[in-house]
Order: C-alpha cells, then sequence, then structure tokens
C-alpha cells in the first residue's frame, strides 16, 4: 500500500509539473503577451546586409545646392507611406502554393537454381539401387523461384493563407532598406491565434495604400499558430513559413 501511495504522490507531482504555469488559467481565458519593441527582446539579432557605397550629395564649395531634388527623394510632395523607424505598414500575405508528385515503381526476378551431388561418400552407386531408375546424382536439387512487385504513391498539397498584418519598421539599413516586424494576436475563447512576420523590404515596393505584398519582402520570416488551453494542460500547435 505504501509503494502505490508513494508512486501516485509521484505521478501526481509530475501532472502537475507538466502543466506548470498553467493552472492559473484555470476557467480564465489565455493571456495576451504585452506590446514590446522587438529590439529589447533578448533573442533580436540586428539585420546585417551586404550595402553599396553610399551616394555623395552633390554640393559646390560645401554648400548644398538650391535644387528641387535630392537625391534617394521619391517625390516632391511629402511622402505618407512609411519610411522612418516607427512607422507602421501594412504586409499583404497570399500564399497559394500547391505541389504534386506521382511515383510508380515495378519490380520483378526470376531465379532458378540446379545442385548435384555425383560423389558421396561413395554412397552414390547404394543409393541408385534404392532410387527410381531416373535417378542422376548430378541433379538431385533443383529450385526456381518468381517474384513480382508493383508499387505506386503520390502527394498532392495545397496550401493557402490570405492574410494582412500591421508591421512597425524596426531599423533602417545603410542602403535605405527597411527591416519591419509585425505580430498580431487574436483570442477567440480559450483559442488564441498568432501571426508573427518579419524581414526587409524596400521602400519603393510600399504602395500608395502603405501595403507591402510578403512577395517583395527578402529573408521573410512568416508563422501563424495558436495556443489552446484547457482546464487541465495546454497544447500548441503552430505551422510555419
Amino acid at each position: 500500500m505504501k509503494t502505490t501511495a508513494r508512486l501516485l504522490a509521484t505521478m501526481s507531482c509530475a501532472l502537475i509539473a507538466g502543466c506548470n504555469g498553467q493552472l492559473d488559467h484555470l476557467g480564465k481565458p489565455p493571456t495576451m503577451s504585452p506590446i514590446e519593441n522587438p529590439q529589447v527582446n533578448s533573442n533580436y539579432e540586428p539585420v546585417a546586409m551586404p550595402m553599396p557605397a553610399p551616394m555623395p550629395s552633390p554640393s559646390q564649395g560645401g554648400v548644398q545646392t538650391a535644387s528641387l531634388w535630392q537625391p534617394g527623394a521619391r517625390a516632391f510632395f511629402k511622402d505618407q507611406r512609411a519610411n522612418k523607424v516607427g512607422d507602421i505598414l501594412t504586409v499583404v500575405i497570399d500564399i497559394d502554393e500547391s505541389a504534386k508528385l506521382d511515383n510508380t515503381t515495378a519490380r520483378s526476378r526470376d531465379g532458378s537454381e540446379t545442385a548435384g551431388v555425383p560423389h558421396f561418400l561413395g554412397l552414390e552407386t547404394s543409393l541408385g539401387g534404392l532410387l527410381p531408375s531416373a535417378y542422376d546424382p548430378s541433379q538431385m536439387v533443383e529450385m526456381s523461384s518468381d517474384s513480382e512487385s508493383n508499387g505506386s504513391g503520390s502527394v498532392d498539397r495545397e496550401e493557402q493563407i490570405e492574410m494582412r498584418v500591421a508591421a512597425t519598421i524596426i531599423d533602417r539599413l545603410p542602403n535605405g532598406n527597411l527591416v519591419v516586424a509585425g505580430k498580431q494576436e487574436v483570442r477567440v475563447n480559450f483559442e488564441l491565434r498568432e501571426l508573427t512576420v518579419t524581414g526587409i523590404i524596400r521602400p519603393e515596393d510600399i504602395t500608395s495604400e502603405n501595403t507591402v505584398s510578403h512577395e517583395q519582402m527578402a529573408e521573410a520570416r512568416i508563422s501563424y499558430g495558436g495556443a489552446a488551453r484547457s482546464p487541465t494542460c495546454s497544447s500548441r500547435a503552430t505551422a510555419s513559413r
């Protein structure tokens, strides 16, 4: 009895340890993570990419020329699109991919083998008297085999994701490209859905509606998944790209 009680106590401790940090959510919706600066995250790593040589500004004797068009400018008037650290733009995620693979395999094999014992301790003569007249010691064993196998397989995969998420410019590279990062959490009842996106974009790819497509994002990291918490333990499933 003592052994059984000790075993039950050990299993209870293991179950509580496995659900550590989840018991405070009993009967409550999952807690959302706070809004924070991605650059202060301990896992954040600054982006470093090959940069072109800086463009010299036109000047005469150290005095800036009175030109309405400056190097790097995109328009004469103020541009309302995101272009500075801290500005917000919308990343349009439209993934529609499919893959199909067919595989067929066919194999056949024929084999035969004949073995004889023309001399066996001098008893081949005696065996000839015991066996029928058709006995031939050179062909005592004869085997044959046929085998054939056919296999086929196919893979048909289709993936479609359509989402829009607001992202913040967190850094500007020396060549003018922008590093963006966005995170979105949606809680429905006890299920928490999370979408994160990071990457590098060109200011020229930002549309007049202040949006950019994920296809124009370099080093894109897109993750969509969720965490559902039950009254006992939590289960997590994520899909990344």
